[in-house]
């Protein structure tokens, strides 16, 4: 097969009317290892390294370098911490009751805190925990916690199981307290998903409520029943004036 690269007045006549591709201009090596260099020169050697290995070659830099290091230092250190307060929960913790004060009211500055007071024997306290256990996963920088309803709160009424509630800095922020409140018996990971969004405790990526449909089917069921029951009042007020 000839090469479309090659200097013959063939090809230069099917380049002409588009046939073949442009010729490929020969790439200059040394051009190339000069631009690269060039590139490589741009970067300071210290934007490579790790915080360990700049400490080690501290001697090696002027001091131009070393406030330019300081500064690239700072930046770092503050990414990491950054990274480990959203990578420091990523589950859903057991809790004891005389554990409560510190793990929740007292917890971390800034930092979501979401518990979830329940009984093994109550199902919808077990779905709870299964949703919860999978956005714990999903929302690393907020602290899922659980925990049996009697070891905090003696003789609380099964009625109000599961409980949720959300803490930040010492405060509710909001709470959902039953069956009903916490979703119905059928409630999706994607609702309560939305739920702990709607109170601040987590960022979600859901543009809308997923309950949204249904809510609005109620909303017209409701409208309709009552469109229906008015049309009926006035129909036998009708005939009862005759």
């Amino acid at each position: 097969m000839q090469d479309p690269n090659e200097d013959t007045e063939w090809n230069e006549i099917l380049r002409d009317f588009g046939i073949l591709p442009p010729k490929e201009e020969p790439k200059d090596e040394i051009e190339e290892m000069v631009l690269r260099l060039q590139k490589e020169a741009m970067v300071k050697p210290y934007e490579k390294m790790t915080l360990a290995q700049l400490k080690e070659a501290e001697d090696e830099f002027d001091e131009e370098d070393m406030r330019a290091i300081e500064i690239y230092r700072e930046k770092r250190l503050q990414e990491w911490k950054a990274l480990k307060i959203k990578q420091k929960f990523g589950e859903l913790r057991e809790i004891s009751g005389n554990q409560y004060v510190n793990e929740v009211t007292n917890a971390e500055k800034d930092v979501s805190v979401i518990i979830h007071l329940y009984r093994s024997s109550i199902p919808m306290c077990l779905l709870v925990n299964q949703h919860l256990s999978l956005l714990a996963r999903k929302f690393p920088e907020t602290k899922f916690v659980k925990a049996i309803v009697n070891s905090c709160i003696q003789h609380y009424h099964d009625n109000c199981l599961p409980t949720i509630f959300v803490y930040k800095n010492g405060q509710i922020e909001g709470k959902f307290i039953g069956i009903i409140e916490c979703g119905g018996i059928n409630l999706k990971l994607e609702e309560l998903e939305w739920k702990l969004a709607e109170v601040g405790a987590i960022q979600t990526d859901l543009e809308e409520n997923p309950k949204k449909g249904i809510v609005d089917m109620m909303v017209s069921s409701i409208r309709n029943t009552s469109l229906y029951d008015d049309t009926n009042s006035s129909s036998s007020d009708n005939d009862d004036t005759k």
